[in-house]
């Protein structure tokens, strides 16, 4: 276990050396452009801080709370029908860019969240609860409805495909 953490932190160490040489190379030839995608970078980290902050603090309330236990039993192997119901209700529920739920999505598969789980919350978030008016406004009732049943039913066929393709077995 301890390879493969170590084999993470220095693939994370060679993308961010070969970011920096890029940019370094980008500057060299043209700075203008190179000072253009810094600005960028930093409006987007700069958008990125809140949703970061709050899936950190959801990850910690989740270390505090949710034990591997709690998690097995309610969207684990044996979680059923209300682990499929508690992965689509909270896809449909998140909000923000979808890259910050990733290191929430990381942490509960590291406690025994299901793989095919993860597909269906991802999937899901294609529902947007908050947009749901602004869409019946413009394409109308029928095709809202039709659109978020497709989005539903394809989430949940996204989700039986992983689980046929994704072994969640633990090594033994």
């Amino acid at each position: 276990m301890e390879k493969k953490t170590g084999k993470k932190g220095r693939n994370g160490l060679l993308f961010l050396a070969i970011v920096i040489a890029l940019y370094g190379i980008t500057f060299t030839l043209d700075s203008q452009l190179a000072l253009a995608a810094l600005e960028f970078a930093g409006k987007m980290l700069y958008q990125m801080i809140p949703v970061l902050a709050i899936v950190f603090v959801l990850i910690f309330v989740s270390n505090l709370l949710l034990h591997p236990d709690w998690v097995r039993a309610h969207v684990g192997k044996g979680s059923g029908l209300r682990g499929w119901a508690i992965a689509m209700i909270s896809g449909v529920l998140s909000v923000g860019p979808v890259y910050p739920w990733y290191a929430l999505l990381g942490d509960l598969k590291a406690k025994g969240m299901r793989t095919a789980l993860i597909a269906v919350f991802l999937y899901s978030r294609g529902i947007k609860l908050p947009l749901l008016p602004l869409m019946i406004h413009y394409f109308g009732m029928a095709f809202t409805l039709v659109l978020a049943a497709y989005l539903t039913l394809f989430s949940l066929f996204g989700g039986l495909i992983m689980e046929k393709l994704v072994d969640d077995e633990p090594p033994s």
